[in-house]
C-alpha cells in the first residue's frame, strides 16, 4: 500500500537553492584576508552542510583553527553583502513548490544555515510565502541531523512525522529525516552524490524536482 504523506520538509542549501558560488566565494574571501589557503568551489560541496561554524572550521587548515571566529566573522559579512549574486533556485523548484500549494501540502524548510540568512533567502526566493514555516540554525538550539526542530515543526503542524516527505541532499538531511521518523528522499541535483544518499538513508532519489511529485 502506498505511503500517504500531508506535509513536506525542504533543506535550503543544495535541495531549493544553488548556493554554493556564493558560499564558496565568501569562505574564499574571508581565508585569504586571514592568510591562509582557498579552495576550488568544488570542494565546498564537502564542506558546506552542517553549519556555518562547521564550514569554516572545515576550510581552516588543522593547525589554523584559533582563527574559527575570525573566519565565521568575515565570512558572514561578505555572505550578507553578496548571498544573491549567484544563488538561484534550481530548474523545476518553483514549480513544484507551487503544485504543493496547490494540492494543499503543508511545507517547511529546515536549514543549517543561520536563521537570518535562511528567513531572508526563502523570502526573497519565493515572496508569496507558501511555507508555513521556515527555520535556520538559532543559537542554543542542535542542528541537523539532531531530529529536535524538524520534531517541533511537525508538532506544530500536528502531522504526525511519519507523514513527512523529507527532501534533501547531504548525508546530513537523510539521518535528520531517519532520527525524525520522516521519509528520506534524496535529490541528485545537489551537492553530494546517491551513495551518499543511499548509504545514509535515503528511501528514494529523484532526479528532478517534479519527480517528487509520483512519490505523493
Amino acid at each position: 500500500m502506498k505511503q500517504t504523506f500531508r506535509a513536506v520538509l525542504f533543506d535550503l542549501d543544495g535541495t531549493l537553492a544553488d548556493t554554493l558560488a556564493d558560499l564558496a566565494n565568501a569562505v574564499n574571501f574571508a581565508l585569504t584576508l586571514v592568510g591562509c589557503p582557498t579552495h576550488p568551489q568544488d570542494r565546498f560541496r564537502y564542506l558546506v552542510g552542517d553549519g556555518a561554524r562547521n564550514l569554516c572550521q572545515r576550510a581552516l587548515p588543522a593547525d589554523r583553527q584559533d582563527l574559527v571566529d575570525e573566519l565565521l566573522h568575515l565570512m558572514r559579512g561578505h555572505y550578507d553583502a553578496h548571498c544573491f549574486d549567484e544563488t538561484r533556485l534550481y530548474p523545476g523548484i518553483p514549480e513544484l513548490v507551487t503544485e504543493l500549494h496547490h494540492r494543499s501540502y503543508r511545507m517547511a524548510v529546515l536549514s543549517n544555515k543561520p536563521d537570518v540568512f535562511t528567513k531572508r533567502m526563502v523570502a526573497h526566493f519565493f515572496p508569496s510565502s507558501p511555507f508555513d514555516a521556515v527555520h535556520g540554525q538559532q543559537p542554543g538550539q542542535p542542528i541537523k541531523p539532531d531530529p529536535a526542530v524538524a520534531l517541533q515543526i511537525a508538532g506544530e503542524f500536528n502531522i504526525p512525522a511519519a507523514e513527512w516527505l523529507y527532501l534533501g541532499d547531504t548525508n546530513t538531511d537523510m539521518r535528520t529525516a531517519t532520527n525524525a521518523g520522516m521519509f528520506p528522499v534524496g535529490v541528485l541535483w545537489g551537492f553530494r552524490e546517491k551513495d551518499e544518499l543511499l548509504a545514509t538513508g535515503a528511501k528514494e532519489l529523484i532526479a528532478k524536482p517534479s519527480d517528487l511529485l509520483g512519490l505523493l
